[in-house]
This record gives structure tokens, sequence and C-alpha cells, in this order.
């Protein structure tokens, strides 16, 4: 299947602009891809409308989001038909459409985290960012305006990425080192962990950070099972580099995705290009043609 590739909703981290220079550096064809971080499965979705692997395996700390993929891909009407009911509240609730968002906010919190009142948050939140407080409950405001996305949208959306996905799809909420310890050679891990910036600290999209020494311990043994793998991990932006290399044992190639103007400089008067760095594991760096505005910002890491 070729053409657009489906989204949901807007997602704060989502690799859905950047997944199309991130699968340059993917084989043509391989068995699974495992995404331990996955989010809203942005590389997932992408690599499904390729058609490049057998079977995926999404994986992510935030329950409530692997609920919400997996009624995605498996009951995608059902989904569809409860998410305009909880959206199309909102315009008769007696206390107007932004105190509705914190009626389902508390109701969220209280327990009833269906996928469809997590859809709705996602979709009425501001910037799509999912931010959990040190209670772990769900604290993010809505966006005052506008209502979030028109349930048409996300009915031709949740049924673009069922016909992608379902039969296709495992799905579960696990600690990444449990992903590493199942994949084979033959698969493909894409992995999008929380930046150092959160490291050691409850993030705010996977509720817990990963720490930089076990993770480069943990992606040495992919290395050992000759796993490939690819890596989103920080960047640069405006001439300053965010967080530490991965090490050189790893024997990866570095290289710097363009992501576009920094709406953070823009905001401050600049314009910086932001820059994500992605890990390309040694098996797949041999086979790495960089594309032209690539050629100055790659590190080879090894």
């Amino acid at each position: 299947m070729n053409g657009k590739t489906p989204h949901l909703v807007q997602y704060q981290g989502s690799k859905r602009i950047l997944a199309p220079q991130i699968l340059r550096y993917m084989p043509r064809k391989f068995n699974r891809l495992l995404e331990p971080f996955s989010g809203m499965a942005a590389v997932t979705i992408a690599t499904a409308v390729q058609q490049r692997a057998e079977h995926y395996i999404i994986n992510d700390l935030n329950e409530p989001i692997i609920r919400l993929l997996e009624a995605v891909i498996n009951t995608s009407a059902k989904l569809v038909t409860n998410y305009e009911k909880v959206w199309e509240q909102q315009f008769s609730y007696g206390n107007g459409h932004i105190e509705h968002f914190y009626y389902i906010r508390d109701k969220f919190n209280s327990g009833e985290q269906t996928p469809e009142n997590m859809l709705y948050l996602l979709a009425r939140c501001v910037k799509g960012a999912v931010r959990y407080g040190k209670n772990g409950k769900f604290n993010q405001s809505p966006d005052k305006r506008r209502h979030g996305t028109n349930p048409k949208n996300i009915r031709e959306n949740v049924c673009t990425i069922a016909r992608l996905l379902k039969g296709k799809t495992s799905f579960c909420a696990v600690d990444y080192q449990e992903i590493f310890d199942i994949a084979k050679k033959g698969d493909l891990v894409y992995m999008d962990p929380p930046y150092q910036g959160v490291t050691n600290t409850r993030d705010n999209r996977y509720f817990a950070g990963v720490e930089f020494d076990d993770f480069a311990e943990a992606i040495e043994t992919l290395n050992h099972k000759e796993v490939d793998f690819l890596i989103s991990y920080d960047g640069e932006c405006g001439g300053k580099e965010y967080g530490r290399d991965l090490p050189e044992e790893l024997n990866c190639t570095k290289l710097l995705l363009n992501a576009g103007i920094s709406t953070q400089s823009t905001l401050l008067g600049e314009r910086n290009t932001t820059y994500e760095a992605l890990y390309v594991s040694r098996n797949l760096s041999p086979f790495i043609t960089p594309i032209p505005e690539q050629l100055t910002l790659i590190k080879t890491v090894m």
C-alpha cells in the first residue's frame, strides 16, 4: 500500500515528520519491526505503509497509549463510535467544552482509562503533549482554541491504520530491555527513548527515564545477537549539541536528520534548524547513502 501516511493526532515527540528520512536507513524487507518506546507508533505505521516488515511489536510503558493503539488496530469501529460520543459531549456540556476536557481528564485519572478517553485527551490537550504529575495522573491542560480532531478525520485514519496493521501486530507495555530480549537476527529495532534531558527523572511520556549507561549496555546485547537497530537520540540546534554521543564501542554511525526550523528559536526572533540524531547499527552502516543535506552531518561513532 502506498500513499499518504495516516496518523491519529498531533503527538509531541512523534517521529511522523522524520519517518521518511528514518526509513531510508531501513532494509527494504525484514522479519519484524520492534518499537520499545513507541509513543503513537509513527515509525511502525510508516513502515507498514511501505510493507517492509512481516510483523510489528509495539511497546510503551504508558499502558493507556498501548491500549489505544490496540483498539485502533483491532477494534477500530468500536473506538471511532466511542470517541465520537465523547467528542460530541463537549458541545452540550453544561460548563462548556473546556470544563468538559477536565471532566474527561478526571474520569481518566480515576480509572476510566478507556481508549476513547485517552484519544480525546490527546486530541484536545496543548500541543499533543502528554504530561503526568508526580502522582502519575494526567495533568496536561486543554488547548482552548480548538475542540480536538473531528471524528470524521479520526475515522479515516483509524480505518487506514487498521487495514495496514491488523493481524500483523503484537502489543505490550513492559521495560524496553524485555523487548531487546525477544529480538532476533532478521528483526529491526527502532528506538525513540526519552532524551537525555529527562534521564533519571519521571519522563512525561514514558513515566520513567532511561539511564544512559544502562541503555548503552543494553544496546550492546543487540550487537551480540546481530540484531539491526536505529536510534533517535538527542541532536543539536543553533550549533548547540544536546546529550552525549553513544559509546564508540557500539560501532554505530551517527546521522543528523533535518527536523525543520525550531519553534522555540522562532519565538525568540531567531531562525535555527533543529537536527535530530539517528544512530545506525553496524550491520546497516555500510549501506548508508547520505542524502545531499547530510553529507557534512555524518559522524562515525566507532
